[in-house]
């Protein structure tokens, strides 16, 4: 199940959480949540199973 995942949305949305997380680490304000869009990327990716902490 997840490599179609990974496949079909998760590359996508990874590279969206990226995108944004590091426009969000521009300023100081922001930094606590590109962090935890990093994290939203890592979840993206693989979903089924996932862990977050």
């Amino acid at each position: 199940m997840n490599i179609i995942w990974l496949i079909v949305s998760g590359l996508p949305l990874a590279l969206e959480h990226l995108a944004l997380g590091t426009a969000l680490c521009v300023t100081i304000i922001g930094i606590p949540f590109g962090l935890q869009q990093f994290k939203l990327a890592k979840l993206a990716l693989m979903p089924f199973g996932a862990e977050v902490y």
